[in-house]
């Protein structure tokens, strides 16, 4: 079955001095691919801004500006409409020999390798040996997620935007962000190709049509057993309908929707709001 989305995503800030300069990026566009198809998107700046696009090194759709006239204030509106199906879990293209084929690895080395947000670590080498021996790829990758979903309790404020997959496993306490973290983690470990996926989740798999209710960005992880496909290890589920792909990365500091740097200005305040209306 097919969905129509209209997202629209906010992002406010607040200055409590005027900024006299600003440089900015916004990954607020979803993308088109076998799963998803982008009708309509546009990414709008109060003050008014000159923008352009382009697409950045890990295939993500980025929106540039910068702003030099002083002001306390900046929001960033994208507006999206976009079809969405649900995915099909592969059967195994691959084995757990082709995964370490010397090629294999050298073509998506960067999603096996440890970054700041999911460093390198044995803490979860007796899971992934134990995941390797019970599953072929595909299954492994679900029985991962799954694992970090059992494991995990979803409790917000837990953990913040800089906290790192170790962090959030000390306390087995996090949000999608860290679920996401742990289950690349424990996917480089064993070996699977894997990358970090943000977007939006409608919240209502049985919502009415033309209602409009509040939204958050979200968070799961794509795998690659022969091609690439995904899972949403907080939710222990595949991606479906209800999921809206934006961007793609290592982690989460590759796809964060809104970052730059400003001169000026001092401390900030942050407002996001995401409004989700299924159109058909």
């Amino acid at each position: 079955m097919t969905w129509r989305l209209r997202v629209v995503h906010t992002t406010g800030l607040e200055y409590d001095a005027p900024v006299t300069s600003s440089f900015n990026e916004a990954r607020l566009t979803p993308r088109s691919d076998g799963r998803q198809n982008v009708i309509h998107n546009r990414v709008e700046t109060t003050p008014v801004t000159r923008a352009y696009r382009y697409t950045d090194y890990w295939g993500s759709a980025v929106t540039a500006f910068d702003l030099h006239a002083p002001h306390t204030a900046l929001s960033v509106t994208g507006t999206s409409v976009v079809e969405t199906e649900a995915v099909t879990i592969p059967d195994d293209a691959v084995d757990w020999d082709q995964l370490e084929d010397e090629g294999v690895r050298d073509r998506f080395g960067e999603y096996l390798s440890g970054t700041a947000y999911v460093p390198e670590s044995d803490l979860f080498a007796e899971t992934a040996a134990r995941l390797r021996r019970e599953h072929r790829p595909a299954e492994a990758v679900v029985a991962a997620a799954n694992w970090v979903h059992d494991e995990m309790s979803y409790v917000r404020g837990a953990t913040g935007v800089h906290t790192s997959a170790l962090e959030a496993w000390e306390d087995r306490r996090g949000v999608c962000q860290d679920y996401a973290h742990l289950t690349l983690l424990l996917l480089r470990t064993m070996g699977i190709p894997a990358r970090y996926m943000s977007g939006y989740l409608h919240p209502h798999p049985e919502a009415a049509i033309g209602e409009s209710v509040g939204g958050e960005s979200h968070a799961w992880v794509q795998a690659w057993t022969g091609s690439w496909w995904g899972y949403d290890p907080t939710n222990a589920a595949p991606v479906n309908e209800q999921h809206v792909s934006v961007a793609v990365g290592r982690d989460y500091a590759d796809v964060s929707p809104l970052k730059g740097i400003f001169s000026g200005g001092g401390s900030t305040h942050l407002d996001v709001v995401v409004e989700i209306i299924r159109l058909a």
